[in-house]
């Protein structure tokens, strides 16, 4: 059973930093996805970052590209969600998703493509709010 557990979420001023944490347990799909959304209320949910486990290659959402970092510690069973230079606009609940298993690395060529898709990652945290004040 696959069960991941985000922390890291709270309030941070304009231009601060948070570091969000998923903790993946029972995933063991090397080559499958692990992602970030957000999502606020009365909007669709936002794929920010998309991470390939099977060699780390990344894809970020044009609103994040530059500020935010995303990375996994396999060893761990845990992707991180660096975010800098925060910005009142990515206030949000943020999610952890994972792939229902091996999707391979040309997965990655679509997100490039079309973005990433919620429909498309199975797994899904609870969620960790994230307040970014002006």
């Amino acid at each position: 059973q696959v069960q991941l557990v985000e922390s890291g979420g709270g309030s941070v001023q304009a231009g601060g930093s948070l570091r969000l944490s998923c903790v993946a347990s029972g995933y063991t799909y090397s080559r499958g996805c692990m992602g970030w959304f957000r999502q606020v209320p009365g909007k669709e949910r936002e794929g920010v970052a998309v991470i390939y486990v099977g060699d780390g290659s990344t894809y970020y959402a044009d609103s994040v590209k530059g500020r935010f970092t995303i990375s996994q510690d396999n060893a761990k069973n845990t992707v991180y969600l660096q975010m800098n230079s925060l910005k009142p606009e990515d206030t949000a609940m943020y999610y952890c998703a994972a792939t229902k298993g091996d999707v391979g690395k040309s997965f990655m060529s679509l997100i490039e493509q079309l973005g990433a898709n919620r429909a498309t990652f199975g797994y899904w945290g609870q969620g960790t709010q994230v307040i970014v004040s002006s």
